[in-house]
C-alpha cells in the first residue's frame, strides 16, 4: 500500500446506551468547565442568593456550557468525553461541523433538560420532585432516538448532524499519535 493512501475510516452508530454513558461522563467534565467561572463569579457577588443573582448564574452556566461545546463539535466534532468514548459529531458532506450548526445543535440539546425545568417551575417541584422530573425529561428525550432508523436523538435530527462511533485505534496507532502530542 503507498504512504499517500489514507486507509479509510469505517464508521458505525453508536449504540443509545453508549452514548447515555458518555453523557453521564460529560455531565461530569461540564462541572469541571464550569468551575473557575462560578468561582470568580461568587468572588464577585459575594455568593449572593438573590433572584437577579440566581438569574445571572443560570446565564453564566448556560453561556460558557454553549461556547465548550459550540467550540468543542465545530474544531473537531469532539468533546473530551465523546473521545474518550470515541464518538464524533459529524455532518454528512462536510469536514467540521460548521459554527451556526453547532449553536443551533447546542440550542437544541437543551430540549433534554428544558421540559423538566419549565414542569419544575410551573409546578413549584422542589428537590426530589425536581429531580424526578429532570430524570423523566432525559429519558423521554432518549427514547426519541427509537423514532429513527439510525437511532439518532432528535437533536441530532433537527440540527442535521449525527453521531457516530468511531474505530478502535490500533496499539501501533495509538502510541505513534500520542508521540505526536
Amino acid at each position: 500500500m503507498s504512504a499517500n493512501k489514507a486507509t479509510p475510516v469505517i464508521v458505525t452508530n453508536p449504540s443509545i446506551k453508549r452514548r447515555l454513558i458518555s453523557m453521564v461522563y460529560e455531565v461530569l467534565l461540564a462541572f469541571a468547565v464550569l468551575f473557575l467561572p462560578f468561582l470568580v463569579f461568587e468572588m464577585i457577588s459575594g455568593a449572593s442568593h438573590t433572584a437577579v443573582v440566581e438569574h445571572l448564574r443560570q446565564a453564566l452556566a448556560f453561556l460558557i456550557l454553549g461556547a465548550y461545546f459550540i467550540h468543542q463539535w465545530s474544531r473537531k466534532g469532539q468533546t473530551l468525553a465523546m473521545q474518550t468514548w470515541r464518538l464524533k459529531v459529524v455532518m454528512p458532506g462536510q469536514a467540521n461541523v460548521p459554527l451556526k450548526v453547532a449553536t443551533l445543535r447546542y440550542l437544541a440539546s437543551w430540549m433534554w433538560v428544558l421540559p423538566a425545568l419549565l414542569l419544575d417551575y410551573a409546578l413549584g417541584l422542589e428537590k426530589w420532585h425536581a429531580l424526578y422530573a429532570l430524570f423523566g425529561g432525559v429519558l423521554l428525550w432518549s427514547l426519541t432516538a427509537f423514532f429513527d432508523k439510525d437511532r439518532q436523538f432528535l437533536h441530532d435530527k433537527i440540527a442535521g448532524t449525527r453521531m457516530v462511533q468511531l474505530p478502535k485505534l490500533e496499539k501501533k496507532k495509538a502510541k505513534a499519535q500520542e508521540a505526536k502530542a
